[in-house]
């Protein structure tokens, strides 16, 4: 089976860690990890900055391997299916003298898809436009990327994660920097997606869109797993310090079971 390929559906979480530990030349940063996403979850991966948040993100995009323990994703190694996984960036850096252009910059997510040296498919131009239109950015698919609002970038770097066709997408504080109008934007477009995506995002804010986000990671070390109904501001603050900016979209609530 090639990394693209779907594995036959099971009840396997789609990202899965068990009893991992990970350091940095003998400090450790992550302890006796056990935490489990399923199918469409929408996770938050919350905590203090150096408590681990990136690492945990590094492992699960296979850049990173765990001193000890085990890191699955489709009950695979992340090695293995990074076909089938998206990344969006929290800064993407990039010369704004340079003419790059939107549709250039999301057809870089179809690396990995395109089969033939030289240039893109048609195939692949198609695929581009299409996560184009799925993000509201086709009408600017051939503005420069230097020309767009940071909540525009955000919505390219999204369509770029997207054209490799991926069925989880992590993401690294998406939300940083965008103002609360441009943020409550940026959740609607992941509304949508998350009803055929796996996503988990770190991030500073608890935006607790009830009707979206299914448990909140908190990451200090150790993992700690709660639905969203059980997060408090003051959890938060008391946990992980005053670095979490609480932001509520609406006061509905979902339940859940808790993973410790």
């Amino acid at each position: 089976m090639s990394e693209n390929e779907k594995a036959p559906a099971t009840a396997e979480p789609v990202i899965r860690l068990d009893d991992v530990t990970f350091s940095y030349n003998g400090a450790p940063v992550l302890e006796n990890v056990n935490l489990a996403v399923g199918a469409n979850d929408f996770a938050y991966i919350v905590g203090p900055n150096g408590g681990g948040k990136t690492t945990l993100l590094e492992l699960l995009l296979g850049l990173l391997e765990p001193g000890r323990g085990t890191v699955r994703l489709f009950g695979r190694p992340p090695a293995q299916v990074r076909g089938r996984i998206g990344y969006v960036p929290q800064n993407y850096d990039y010369d704004p003298h340079f003419p790059v252009r939107v549709i250039d910059i999301v057809l870089m997510g179809r690396v990995d898809r395109s089969r033939a040296p030289g240039p893109y498919r048609r195939a692949d131009v198609d695929a581009a436009c299409e996560v184009l239109r799925r993000v509201e950015m086709q009408d600017l698919r051939h503005r420069r990327l230097s020309s767009l609002s940071g909540g525009q970038r955000q919505r390219v770097l999204i369509a770029r994660a997207l054209a490799g066709e991926p069925e989880v997408l992590l993401m690294d504080e998406p939300t940083a920097s965008l103002d609360l109008q441009v943020e409550a934007e940026l959740f609607d477009l992941l509304r949508a997606l998350n009803r055929n995506l796996t996503v988990a995002m770190v991030t500073h804010d608890i935006g607790f869109v009830s009707d979206v986000v299914t448990k909140v990671i908190c990451v200090n070390r150790r993992v700690f797993v709660h639905p969203t109904s059980r997060v408090t501001s003051e959890m938060i603050r008391e946990m992980y310090g005053t670095d979490v900016r609480m932001v509520r979209h609406d006061h509905k609530q979902n339940g859940g079971d808790a993973h410790d």
